[in-house]
């Protein structure tokens, strides 16, 4: 008989953007701006990321969608990938995302969906450090999580693979 264990999480939830630390305002700020540059025609939701790298420098990502589906892209993976490439190495501190439909208000926070959640454990592993995650809709609550470990328990990493 298998022993049961309980696996919980802790997050922080700000009730606007507003509430947020400086540094983390001007990140959401920013995958705010990123969201509004999406391209969704055919979803009409439209994410935006920011990620903050060991630098300080923020690289915004956004959905690109494609009209054969699978072949689009998140916001999320948009951003990390492109401080893999341009910074390889550099350890990333936090991402933040924002979404927004076209359709109707998109007030409840929006988490990483779970591919990108995997790409985001992908980058913590490697970095063998924690990346803070930060998400809203258009408006209203931000929920703040310290690791991907948050939202991604039990995760797959390479160390499965040696």
């Amino acid at each position: 008989m298998g022993v049961q264990k309980k696996i919980s999480i802790e997050v922080t939830v700000h009730d606007t953007a507003e509430e947020l630390d400086g540094s983390y305002r001007e990140l959401m700020s920013m995958a705010v701006n990123a969201r509004k540059k999406a391209y969704a025609p055919y979803s009409k939701f439209s994410v935006g990321a920011a990620v903050l790298m060991e630098n300080n420098e923020i690289l915004e990502g956004n959905n690109q969608e494609n009209a054969c589906y699978p072949a689009g892209l998140c916001a999320e993976r948009v951003a990390i990938f492109y401080a893999g490439a341009k910074y390889p190495g550099m350890r990333i501190r936090a991402i933040a995302i924002s979404a927004a439909a076209l359709d109707h208000k998109v007030s409840d926070p929006v988490a990483p969906c779970g591919s990108c959640r995997q790409a985001i454990s992908e980058y913590e592993f490697k970095q063998k450090e924690p990346i803070k995650i930060l998400f809203m809709g258009e408006t209203g609550k931000v929920i703040t999580c310290n690791s991907v470990a948050d939202l991604l328990p039990l995760g797959f990493n390479s160390s499965y693979l040696e």
